[in-house]
């Protein structure tokens, strides 16, 4: 059964990653000036190549539409086996292979973690223990298993909140007394929310779409470009994990505009649930409760990580 949001799928659709019934996926066409108007009909190789043969009897083969994983999974169409690729590349699974190649010496990442208050909130719940309490225990457990360093998001949360209140007053500024009105600011940190108007309004409602990153990709940017600097290592060695409330901030983080080509990095490599947070410690058939508390690092040297806590109104 799938954890992603309804926005971001279809239910009963067995397609096995290939386009379902309606792909609204917008392809780029090239069109190219032809001599004349003619007739042509494509046929499909056993390849499944297409072939395409006009009235001349000259065929040429057809370019395929580039759909990439990202695409699909931005897609309100088709959502089915293509979530099983990305569960692939940012699950349990996935952790267990850079803290396998870490202890094996096979390779030299420098894990980061980095915690929403939701989860924190969440498996405080499941295991009993206060939030403080749970954060420092699974603070101990994650560094057990091979993490270099382990953050609190609130800082995150706080540069978004204060860029959104840039914005705004940008936006109000803007507006001069007996003029048009700027709209509105609509801001979301959900995935589902903004993949479902970039799909269903398009430019209508786009250009109201607060610019502010969300806390987990604020946080991403941090832990990538500030982090390597403070610490003097290499942003291609450090290996970022998120541990969020959602399986839609997995697609997020997949994000092509969280990329950057130059470096080869991107601002989150891996993100994992609660419900997954939950399996590794019951995978080590861990007492969470018997740990020894680690308090969490801070992302400015030197300084003292704050209690956890959280914003009014954030969740």
């Amino acid at each position: 059964m799938s954890k992603f949001s309804g926005v971001l799928q279809l239910t009963d659709l067995d397609d096995y990653i290939t386009p379902s019934q309606e792909c609204i996926k917008p392809v780029k066409i090239d069109k190219k000036p032809t001599a004349k108007k003619g007739t042509a009909k494509i046929q499909i190789e056993d390849d499944g190549s297409y072939i395409e043969e006009n009235e001349k009897g000259e065929k040429k083969q057809l370019e395929k539409a580039s759909i990439t994983l990202a695409d699909c999974l931005a897609c309100s169409g088709c959502i089915t086996s293509a979530e099983s690729i990305l569960i692939e590349q940012q699950s349990n699974a996935q952790l267990y292979k850079i803290f396998k190649e870490k202890s094996d010496g096979t390779a030299k990442p420098f894990i980061v973690f980095s915690l929403a208050i939701q989860p924190i909130i969440s498996l405080s719940a499941e295991y009993n223990l206060q939030p403080t309490i749970l954060a420092r225990k699974l603070t101990t457990f994650l560094k057990d298993l091979g993490a270099d360093m382990v953050l609190d998001m609130k800082l995150a949360e706080d540069l978004s909140i204060a860029e959104q209140q840039n914005e705004f007053l940008e936006r109000f500024r803007e507006r001069k007394e007996g003029g048009k009105h700027p709209g509105p600011i609509l801001t979301s940190a959900c995935p589902g929310w903004i993949c479902y108007a970039e799909k269903t309004h398009g430019n209508w409602i786009l250009p109201y779409i607060s610019k502010v990153k969300s806390p987990q990709q604020i946080m991403g940017s941090l832990v990538k470009y500030y982090l390597p600097e403070a610490l003097n290592i290499d942003p291609a060695s450090i290996y970022h994990v998120t541990v969020m409330p959602c399986f839609d901030k997995k697609l997020e983080a997949s994000r092509e505009d969280f990329y950057t080509e130059i470096t080869n990095v991107r601002d989150v490599d891996c993100v994992v649930t609660s419900l997954e947070i939950q399996d590794l410690i019951n995978d080590r058939s861990m007492d969470l409760a018997s740990l020894q508390d680690s308090d969490l690092d801070f992302l400015i040297q030197g300084e003292k990580a704050p209690d956890i806590e959280t914003n009014t109104g954030s969740g």
